[in-house]
């Protein structure tokens, strides 16, 4: 999970956080109240995660209990990866 974790990090801090000064937030942070990610954000996100670990994540999926800080996102892929 810790390599998911690095990979997803990754990504965000690539395509999201761009701007002097700007840092992710914690692994249990919400990307919502630290305006890292918006709705389009969190499309992009769901289908970065579905090309790079070639899971299918399902709309009902696309909740906060499993895509709102890095650890449920890790967490999720896990899971998904798992079944």
């Amino acid at each position: 999970m810790e390599n998911i974790k690095t990979q997803v990090r990754k990504y965000i801090e690539d395509n999201f956080l761009l701007g002097a000064g700007t840092r992710m937030p914690g692994d249990d942070d919400s990307f919502i109240e630290h305006h890292v990610l918006d709705s389009t954000g969190f499309l992009e996100l769901v289908a970065h995660l579905e090309g790079t670990y070639a899971i299918k994540i399902a709309d009902q999926e696309m909740v906060p209990e499993n895509l709102e800080t890095l650890n449920r996102v890790a967490a999720f892929v896990a899971r998904k990866r798992g079944a």
